[in-house]
């Protein structure tokens, strides 16, 4: 008799790292993945990290075939909040779904791990980081290679240039990231939103919006088309 599949909730903000996590995962023998968990802004109806609207993180769910939990966040928000809030929605996942793992897209940042797994300490419930070291030049290029869409959604115009705010992440923006930057933004250069993919079972057709600054970070608002 087959082992029962171990349930995993995978922290999800919509972007390149996460979905393709969610990819990985799929490919795993006796696994499966059965809540995304974001967090988003109520009173902007945004995503938390990355102020993608929340209509098309909720098409992205559907798109993805899995059930989508929001964990409200109020603006500005704290850490204590978060982690409260956060905690309160894994451990009804649990109860509820049986969720035994949270996986999370972290690639190689060793004191975000290490927060992630203090954060589950005690509560029964088992980290996982299915990308976790592998080199990132490569990853992004196998993302691309398999059918990765993604725009540009957030960035630090200190690190790369503003003008790649809304753009689509490609080999022609790639080559011509500066040296320091890392290909995937691991250390927060960038962040994305993903439109297709293997993960997912149709593209979400957007465009770019509104270009906004705030609070030090370039913001790219996607429009759904």
């Amino acid at each position: 008799m087959s082992a029962e599949p171990v349930r995993v909730a995978l922290s999800w903000s919509g972007g390149k790292d996460a979905a393709w996590a969610l990819h990985r995962l799929r490919k795993m023998p006796a696994v499966e993945v059965v809540a995304l968990v974001t967090t988003v802004v109520s009173a902007f109806d945004r995503i938390a990290m990355h102020g993608v609207r929340a209509e098309l993180l909720r098409a992205q769910a559907a798109a993805a075939g899995i059930e989508l939990v929001e964990v409200p966040l109020s603006w500005p928000s704290t850490n204590a909040e978060y982690e409260q809030r956060v905690g309160a929605a894994l451990a009804s996942l649990r109860t509820r779904l049986g969720v035994t793992h949270v996986a999370f897209g972290d690639l190689f940042l060793a004191d975000v791990r290490a927060y992630r797994e203090r954060m589950l300490e005690g509560t029964g419930l088992t980290p996982l980081f299915p990308l976790w070291l592998e080199p990132t030049g490569p990853l992004m290029q196998t993302m691309l290679r398999e059918g990765v869409e993604a725009r540009i959604v957030c960035l630090d115009p200190q690190r790369v240039d503003r003008e790649l705010a809304g753009q689509a992440l490609d080999a022609g923006l790639l080559a011509g990231l500066p040296a320091a930057v890392d290909p995937c933004g691991e250390r927060g250069e960038f962040h994305t939103f993903v439109t297709a993919g293997p993960m997912l079972r149709r593209r979400l057709p957007v465009m770019a919006g509104e270009i906004v600054d705030r609070e030090g970070f370039v913001y790219a608002d996607l429009l759904p088309i």
